[in-house]
C-alpha cells in the first residue's frame, strides 16, 4: 500500500512539474512573440517611410542599413506589402493599412505578367492578404487575372507550370518553390476564374510530388522536362549545395506548399506528402531549430543558417498540425513550429540592436551565386510574421 502511494505521489509530482514547465515556456514564449510583433511594426513603419516610392519594394538588407529594393516584377515584390498587411492586422495602425494599400495597388500591372512562375508570390501575398483583411471586392479580378496569366505557363505534355524560361542548361525547368504559387490558382478557381484552373493546380502538385520528392522525404530543387514529351531530363539544384543534397528553403517551400494543397483539395496523398517532407525537415534540424542553408552543406556546424527557411517551415508546420488526425503527430509539428519561432524571436536572430532594416537577420538568398548571404530578406520576414499571427490567431495544441 505504501509502495503504491509512493508511486502515485511520484507520478503526480512529475505531472505537476511538467505542467509548470510547459506553462512557464508558454508564458515566456508569448512574451517573445508579442515583443517580436511590436518590433516588426516599428521596423515596417520605418521601412515604409524610408522607401516611400510605391514602385520600389523592399527585398534584402544592405550593409549600410538601407533596403536593396526591386521593381514590381521582382519575384519578392509582393512580400513587402504582405508584411505591411500583417503588421496592420496585428497593430491596427492606420498608417500601416495605408502603406499596405499603396504598395499593393502599385502591383496591379503584374496581373498580366507571364514571364515566370512568381506571379503567385507577387499578387497573392499582396492582393490576397488585402482581400482577406478588407474584403475589397475590387481585388478579386486582379487575383483571378494573375492566376490566368500564371496558368499560361502550363502545358499539357508536361503537366506542370514552367518555372523559369528555357536557357542553356534547362529546357522546361520546374522548381519546388512553384508549389507556393498554386494558392493563387486555387483562389481564382473558387472566385470566377476559368474552370481548368483547379485541375492545372492539382496536376502540377501531383507531378511535383512524383518527380521532386525523394523516397526519404527530401526534395530536389529543379526538375527539368522535355517540353515535347514531358519526360524528365535532369534533377538538379540552383541554390542548394549539390544536386543530391537538400536545400533547406526548398524543403520548406515543399512542406508549406503540399500542406496548402491538401487544404484546398482534401486529397490525402498531399497530406501524406506534406508529412513526409515535414518529418525529414524536423529530423535534420540543429539543436536550436534554425536550419542551415542546406541540410547537407559540407562544413556543418560552420555553415550559414537560413532564417527564411525556418520561418517558412514554422508557418507550414503550424497549419499542418491542424490537418493531421493523429494527436501525437499533430503535437510534434506544433511544438517544432513553436521551437523554431522561439529561436527566431531571440536576440540571436532578430535584427534588434543591429542596423538592419529588416526583422530577421541571418537569412540566405543563394550561396552558390554569392547573392544575399547572411542578410535580412523580406520573404523571411513575411513568413515569420505569418507564423506569429497564425499562432496568435489561436492555432493551439
Amino acid at each position: 500500500m505504501k509502495k503504491n502511494l509512493f508511486r502515485l505521489t511520484v507520478v503526480l509530482v512529475t505531472v505537476i512539474m511538467c505542467i509548470t514547465s510547459c506553462s512557464l515556456f508558454q508564458s515566456e514564449f508569448d512574451k517573445r512573440v508579442n515583443h517580436a510583433l511590436d518590433y516588426s511594426v516599428m521596423q515596417l513603419k520605418k521601412s515604409a517611410a524610408a522607401i516611400e516610392n510605391p514602385l520600389q519594394f523592399a527585398r534584402s538588407g544592405n550593409p549600410d542599413g538601407t533596403w536593396r529594393t526591386t521593381d514590381m516584377y521582382g519575384w519578392t515584390s509582393g512580400h513587402f506589402p504582405g508584411c505591411l498587411w500583417y503588421a496592420w492586422e496585428y497593430s491596427k495602425d492606420p498608417s500601416l493599412k495605408a502603406a499596405a494599400i499603396k504598395w499593393t495597388e502599385a502591383l496591379e500591372p503584374v496581373k498580366d505578367y507571364t514571364g515566370n512562375h512568381d506571379v503567385g508570390f507577387m499578387i497573392y501575398c499582396s492582393y490576397g492578404n488585402g482581400y482577406r483583411l478588407t474584403h475589397n471586392e475590387s481585388y478579386v479580378p486582379v487575383i483571378v487575372k494573375a492566376a490566368e496569366s500564371l496558368s499560361t505557363r502550363y502545358t499539357r505534355p508536361v503537366g506542370l507550370i514552367q518555372s523559369w524560361n528555357s536557357n542553356d542548361r534547362w529546357k522546361y525547368p520546374v522548381i519546388i518553390d512553384n508549389m507556393m504559387n498554386l494558392e493563387l490558382i486555387f483562389f481564382a478557381a473558387k472566385h470566377g476564374g476559368f474552370s481548368e484552373l483547379y485541375l492545372i493546380a492539382e496536376e502540377h502538385a501531383l507531378n511535383t510530388m512524383k518527380n521532386h520528392v525523394r523516397e526519404d522525404g527530401s526534395t530536389f530543387h529543379v526538375v527539368d522536362y522535355d517540353p515535347e514529351t514531358g519526360a524528365v531530363r535532369a534533377k538538379n539544384t540552383a541554390q542548394g549545395y549539390a544536386d543530391d543534397s537538400t536545400w533547406s528553403r526548398g524543403q520548406a517551400w515543399g512542406l508549406y506548399g503540399f500542406t496548402m494543397t491538401y487544404r484546398e483539395t482534401k486529397n490525402p496523398v498531399f497530406l501524406r506528402t506534406a508529412q513526409k517532407l515535414a518529418d525529414f525537415y524536423i529530423e535534420h534540424l540543429p539543436e536550436d531549430y534554425v536550419p542551415y542553408w542546406d541540410f547537407f552543406a559540407p562544413n556543418i556546424p560552420n555553415e550559414k543558417r537560413d532564417t527564411s527557411a525556418g520561418a517558412i517551415a514554422a508557418s507550414g508546420l503550424l497549419e499542418l498540425s491542424t490537418l493531421v488526425s493523429d494527436k501525437a503527430v499533430s503535437k510534434k509539428y506544433y511544438r517544432t513550429a513553436l521551437n523554431i519561432l522561439n529561436s527566431l524571436c531571440s536576440p540571436e536572430y532578430l535584427t534588434e540592436g543591429t542596423n538592419s532594416p529588416g526583422i530577421l537577420q541571418h537569412a540566405v538568398g543563394s550561396i552558390p551565386h554569392n547573392v544575399e548571404v547572411d542578410v535580412s530578406l523580406i520573404y523571411g520576414d513575411y513568413y515569420f510574421l505569418e507564423a506569429l499571427l497564425r499562432y496568435k490567431r489561436g492555432i493551439k495544441n
